[in-house]
């Protein structure tokens, strides 16, 4: 597929045994970046998954899932990491390697029942998608899918998403770690 040869596979980072993939070099390419667009705008303005607004992770959810908000005509809703907004919020932590983080939104980012499509640019472990899928359910949203341009399958993270019930699609995936 087009869009996985445009991402850059950086190796041994952060740490040695990792390959990293980095989506600094599929935005670059205008082909690539409207290829990515494109094929999420094709799935979702004919698809069966309906949905009312569109939720990006910070940082690379907002590229993505701005850009799709505009091409789909859907509002947009950033979650971003701790002390980053200005109004009342509803915060979710969750685990790291070593540690936790948490994240954030605006409590009044939408009401009860909306459904929302996440949007972020890659799932491995799923801790992050997991932590923004809580924030969404505490102001009674509904995840109706969550979308990534890669998925890292032997990281865990789709099995995780699986366990919980939470549809997903991912445009392309890497094998390893």
């Amino acid at each position: 597929m087009p869009i996985k040869s445009k991402i850059r596979t950086v190796a041994n980072y952060p740490k040695k045994g990792i390959m990293f993939r980095d989506i600094t070099t599929l935005i670059k390419d205008p082909v690539g970046f409207r290829l990515v667009i494109d094929s999420f705008t094709q799935r979702y303005i004919h698809g069966s998954v309906k949905f009312d607004m569109i939720v990006g992770i910070e940082s690379r959810g907002f590229i993505f899932g701005g850009a799709l908000a505009y091409t789909l005509g859907k509002g947009f809703v950033p979650i971003r990491k701790k002390g980053k907004l200005p109004a009342e919020i509803v915060s979710q932590e969750y685990e790291l390697e070593y540690g936790t983080d948490s994240i954030e939104m605006h409590s009044d980012a939408f009401g009860d029942g909306t459904r929302i499509l996440l949007v972020d640019d890659l799932l491995a472990t799923g801790g992050t998608a997991l932590a923004a899928a809580s924030l969404v359910e505490k102001l009674g949203g509904v995840v109706a899918e969550m979308c990534f341009v890669v998925d890292l399958p032997d990281v865990g993270g789709a099995q995780a998403l699986r366990d919980k019930g939470y549809p997903y699609y991912a445009l392309t995936d890497f094998e390893g770690v």
